[in-house]
């Protein structure tokens, strides 16, 4: 293990039924406060295989907070504040194209944002927020080399998952109707979910490497001859495949350990910093 990759501290935001905090070893809850106020839950701090995590859990361990009314910034800034280099997130999402069915693994490269109301940036003005303006480039939309290790632990370890996907993020609760899952599978986009954005630009915007593990629950209601979506069919095939993610996750996490990061986790914090335009 390289002297760097020592200092690495590993955030997991658990989506819909992947924050089970019996993934750490020797835990410890703490709840926090930020700027932006409080985040969803308390932040489980641990390890897996040694090397330091910290779980939140996105919509509250009792997921009481829907899409549209999560704290991301504070999600965000709570995990920067704990001394997290890296971010590791979870979807569960709808496929909209066939060769995505239910139960698949992918590692998204791509994001098309339909959000109408959500904070997307810490820099907003605001008396005790950071001052400025924060100008972030989006591509590439998840950072290529912890890309490349999950896809790389998932070849270890015998897991097939696709390589690439584009996630579109709608604002929710509800779920798409069929004209729109049809236009959005038109646009070439391959899963449909609620939480991507802003979470991905506040990753960047903090300075945080940041790659998201989606797994397909449904085929959203494009496709004419499957089951209607419903949370309760998404419940039943998320419960089905859960383990696999909790898989990838704990042979993922000392391999990350092993890369030396000192040289992307300077690209990102220099990228952060050189994106904001400072007031006179």
């Amino acid at each position: 293990m390289c002297e760097m990759a020592k200092k690495i501290k590993i955030g997991i935001i658990g989506g819909s039924g992947l924050d089970n905090p019996d993934i750490l070893k020797n835990r410890t809850a703490k709840s926090v406060t930020t700027p932006f106020g409080d985040p969803s839950d308390v932040l489980i701090n641990g390890e897996i295989a040694g090397v330091p995590c910290v779980l939140l859990a996105r919509h509250g361990r009792k997921h009481d907070k829907m899409p549209g009314a999560v704290n991301y910034r504070a999600n965000i800034w709570a995990l920067k504040d704990e001394g997290c280099t890296h971010i590791i997130a979870t979807n569960a999402c709808g496929s909209l194209q066939e060769h995505i069915p239910p139960g698949a693994i992918v590692v998204a490269d791509g994001w098309i944002d339909r959000t109408t109301n959500r904070k997307q940036t810490f820099y907003d003005g605001k008396p005790g927020h950071p001052p400025g303006v924060c100008h972030m480039p989006m591509e590439p939309a998840f950072h290529p080399m912890l890309r490349r290790v999950i896809l790389q632990t998932a070849n270890k370890i015998g897991l097939k998952v696709k390589d690439g996907g584009c996630i579109v993020a709608i604002e929710g609760p509800r779920y798409s109707s069929k004209a729109e899952s049809l236009i959005y599978q038109n646009w070439g986009a391959d899963l449909i979910g609620m939480t991507t954005v802003p979470e991905v630009v506040l990753a960047k915007e903090a300075g945080l490497i940041y790659a998201v593990i989606a797994m397909a629950t449904d085929w959203d209601c494009w496709r004419s001859s499957a089951e209607v979506v419903s949370h309760n069919a998404v419940l039943k095939v998320f419960q089905e495949n859960v383990q696999k993610v909790v898989k990838l996750l704990k042979a993922l996490i000392p391999e990350l350990a092993k890369e030396n990061w000192e040289e992307s986790i300077n690209e990102m914090e220099n990228l952060a910093k050189d994106s904001v335009i400072s007031p006179n």
